[in-house]
């Protein structure tokens, strides 16, 4: 969207992410694809003079994002007291497992850590099973979208009243707080939800079910949309049988209703259930492959997947933002950095060649 977003990095390793596999070029390719269109710069924050250089840009922010341990930034001279004199007006989002205060704020924490004390894991997986993680990074992912949101929330506060302020933004605090279904049944309910597999925890029928040759996801949360499924099913009287009569009944008798769906399905391929849903409005798919999302004429049509020119590894593929802007049409990717690539054209802004590479001589940059 125009940002122009400077990266800072550690001098010869850079982000730890840099080291994850799988590499082209030499170059990882998850860094590739959470960090594209971004500069790097190498700083020593460990160095008196690195400081004062993240102060000099600090200067010129409107935003600065950290993930330091809770107390790390102040010992580097990178926390929101330090900065807020040499800028007022930033905009300074810390991220961490716990927070910036309370009883956990100092534990270190990865994803899988927030997804276990955040009650995710123990409703994710089958009954009858163990917790399981969810099966992508969602604690780390929700974090960086709740700071986005409130950051841009307080560009719109500074906007107004120029003034900045400190946004304390936790992971596992995130994932709590996406929990509605499970948390609605616990604050009002007096509920400890626990894992269900596929299965709805509110709504039947909400699940996958096997087919001749895999499974279909059906999802109906509503009255109206089980009277379709059952017309589907060629079985319109379930609709008005006492025990599937609404989605409490439904959900109270689920077993003897999939059994009843599962003879339905198993008769069929998924393809067959799929286009039979379909036609009737019910709300269904096949259960994708990542390699088969990605070829679907779904992501292919909206552009989500698109590529750019590399210096190292070249041509590599990156995966847009899915927003569409009206205003803004999305156009060619600025391909992720390379490690300290724009260190030289950044500083250059207020330091001459000489500076830099006494400053390079020195572990600095």
């Amino acid at each position: 969207m125009g940002a122009d977003v400077i990266k800072i990095e550690t001098p010869g390793r850079g982000d730890d992410s840099r080291q994850f596999l799988p590499f082209k070029g030499g170059e990882s390719g998850l860094f590739m694809l959470v960090n594209k269109a971004k500069k790097s710069v190498t700083l020593n924050l460990k160095s008196p003079r690195g400081v004062e250089l993240l102060h000099r840009l600090v200067r010129d922010a409107d935003i600065l994002v950290a993930n330091f341990r809770p107390g790390a930034d102040a010992a580097l001279g990178a926390d929101y007291e330090t900065l807020r004199k040499i800028n007022p007006a930033l905009v300074h989002a810390s991220i961490s497992g716990f927070g910036q205060q309370g009883p956990l704020s100092s534990r270190p924490a990865y994803d899988i850590v927030a997804q276990a004390m955040s009650g995710l894991m123990s409703i994710t997986g089958e009954a009858d099973g163990p917790p399981t993680r969810v099966g992508e990074s969602i604690g780390d992912l929700c974090a960086g979208l709740h700071a986005c949101w409130s950051i841009l929330a307080a560009i719109r506060h500074r906007d107004r009243t120029g003034a900045g302020q400190h946004l304390d933004i936790a992971m596992t605090d995130s994932l709590v707080s996406m929990m509605v279904t499970p948390l609605s049944l616990h604050l009002f309910a007096n509920a400890n939800p626990t894992r269900t597999g596929n299965r709805h925890p509110i709504s039947t029928p909400f699940d996958s079910y096997p087919c001749r040759d895999g499974y279909v996801v059906i999802a109906v949360a509503s009255d109206a949309l089980f009277m379709k499924l059952a017309g589907a099913m060629g079985q319109p009287e379930l609709a008005a049988d006492p025990r599937f009569i609404s989605d409490a009944e439904r959900t109270g008798h689920e077993p003897e209703l999939r059994i009843l769906i599962t003879a339905w399905t198993g008769q069929r391929t998924v393809n067959e259930a799929v286009q039979a849903l379909d036609r009737a409005g019910v709300p269904a798919s096949p259960i994708l492959s990542v390699a088969e999302a990605v070829a679907s004429e779904h992501i292919v049509a909206r552009g989500l997947v698109t590529s750019a020119d590399h210096p190292a590894a070249g041509e590599v593929p990156l995966v847009r933002q899915p927003v569409h802007f009206s205003q803004h049409p999305q156009g060619r990717i600025s391909p992720p950095p390379t490690l300290g690539q724009h260190t030289d054209k950044v500083l250059g802004e207020f330091l001459d060649a000489s500076e830099i590479a006494a400053l390079r001589r020195d572990g600095v940059v």
